[in-house]
């Protein structure tokens, strides 16, 4: 079979422009390559493979050429598409039909990408490791014994395999950049409000944040473009209005900041975040691309981050209490999953509930629940927003001397799937490095690095203040033109 599932969106837009490629050949090389894989690695939940392929047989024909014309692009199950199944991967929402398409899916019909259907992930988004799905466990296409990454694992499972040219994913605490680094593809984290959040099932909604899972830096580029923008169905995402004076890059090609040239850019290395317990081959290849930036002209200097300690504890607070409000509207009765045995109108509700929610999801509602509740509210949650504060003044303080900080992704590659489902707080510790982006608002950006002695994809981490997403692009760029990580693909 020819490898069109291997090659990066810009290329193929390249090609689809010079009529070198029909977008009905590139949407069958895709879907025929997802249809012989997904029972391997469970990466769809849902694939519409009559659907999208009919639709980009009538593109054969068409003259218009949108940024993202005929590509395929999966969705992760927590986007809403009118009419089709968005389950969250949880069995409360089983059979659920959106009424109306998310922003960034009007959006990507607008640009002429062909939506392939919906990837598997963590129940409502809740783990590292994409095995709390009610369907099943997603598999890491570098090592089927291992796990993907989460929440996002199966956009990222899916991109990395072929299964799909690119994806998008939400990212909570983590959610794309770890499944990015953990299956060698790229994740992007964009600024909070930078990109609607409108139709985007919601787990936390102070920390969610949609974006782009891809198999380079440009396509990254390519699909924010699409994607990014003010929203007024999106009472946060940001408008120029919204945003202090100086601090605010503009909406307009993000391919622009695609330079090779890095020479005098300041990149800070935060301590905190080179602590023990790191893989050694998650380190050394961390300090080697760094050695290598510097060796590319940016300026290197030790930073400190000093609240990054409390960022996972404050995480698990707000998070949670915000997920116990978001899940409450979950309860069977208009739709979704509801018992048949129900004794009485409470007995439905608690059966419902008790039935159709899994184990982390029941852990994280209930924590939820008890961290707001009356005489413990002031002593957790308000003290965690507190802290929140704190830890964004660090990187404000922080990029008044550097233009990005770099760390890892993740403390460790993927780790193999049972291993830590019997330890919540260990799964936690999975997100350690990525969870302050999201208390911050800030971009963030996982780019691979390299492998481990197993052959595990490493991450590097990019940071850069709120809306310099345009800092991150460059940066990652450069690197990768000076290396060949990105172009590695597993052996299936």
């Amino acid at each position: 079979m020819e490898k069109l599932y291997d090659l990066a969106a810009h290329y193929l837009k390249e090609k689809i422009a010079r009529k070198e490629l029909k977008p009905s050949h590139l949407v069958e090389n895709v879907v025929r390559r997802a249809s012989e894989l997904n029972g391997k690695f469970n990466s769809y939940v849902f694939l519409n493979s009559p659907d999208s392929i009919n639709k980009a047989k009538v593109m054969d024909g068409s003259d218009e050429r949108g940024e993202l014309f005929g590509i395929p692009v999966v969705l992760k199950d927590n986007i809403c598409v009118e009419g089709e199944d968005a389950t969250c991967s949880s069995r409360i929402l089983k059979d659920f039909k959106p009424p109306y398409d998310a922003t960034v899916v009007r959006k990507l019909k607008g640009a002429g990408a062909v939506l392939l259907g919906k990837a598997n992930m963590d129940e409502f988004a809740f783990g590292s490791s994409c095995e709390t799905s009610c369907y099943g466990p997603t598999r890491n296409p570098w090592d089927p014994t291992r796990i993907p990454g989460g929440s996002s694992g199966g956009s990222a499972a899916a991109v990395a395999s072929g299964m799909a040219t690119m994806a998008l994913g939400s990212d909570t605490g983590g959610s794309i950049r770890q499944p990015a680094a953990m299956c060698g593809v790229v994740g992007l984290k964009p600024t909070y409000g930078r990109v609607s959040r409108y139709g985007l099932i919601a787990f936390a909604s102070s920390l969610d944040q949609i974006g782009p899972i891809t198999k380079d830096v440009e396509d990254a580029a390519m699909l924010l473009n699409v994607i990014a923008g003010y929203d007024e169905m999106d009472s946060t995402s940001a408008g120029e209005k919204d945003i202090p004076s100086g601090t605010y890059m503009p909406v307009g090609d993000y391919r622009e900041f695609l330079r090779k040239d890095i020479r005098g850019v300041k990149i800070g290395i935060p301590k905190e975040y080179f602590i023990e317990g790191i893989d050694p081959d998650v380190l050394k290849a961390v300090k080697d691309a760094i050695k290598l930036l510097e060796k590319m002209g940016a300026k290197i200097k030790d930073i400190s981050l000093p609240h990054t300690e409390y960022a996972v504890s404050t995480y698990y607070i707000i998070a949670s209490a915000e997920a116990s409000s978001n899940l409450a509207r979950f309860d069977g009765v208009q739709y979704g999953f509801r018992t048949k045995k129900a004794k009485d109108l409470i007995d439905m509700y608690i059966q419902n509930r008790s039935q159709g929610f899994g184990p982390e999801a029941k852990r994280r509602i209930l924590l939820g629940t008890y961290v707001l509740s009356s005489g413990y509210y002031e002593a957790y949650y308000l003290k965690a927003q507190k802290v929140r504060t704190k830890i964004r003044s660090d990187f404000i303080s922080a990029f008044s001397s550097v233009d990005c900080i770099v760390t890892p992704t993740a403390p460790t590659a993927a780790f193999k799937i049972g291993e830590k489902t019997g330890d919540p707080l260990s799964m936690y510790l999975s997100d350690i490095f990525t969870i302050p982006a999201n208390l911050a608002g800030i971009p963030a950006m996982s780019i691979p690095c390299g492998f481990t002695k197993e052959g595990l994809p490493i991450g590097l981490q990019i940071l850069a203040d709120a809306f310099r997403e345009d800092k991150i692009f460059n940066t990652a760029y450069a690197y990768e033109q000076n290396t060949e990580w990105h172009a590695k693909r597993p052996a299936i």
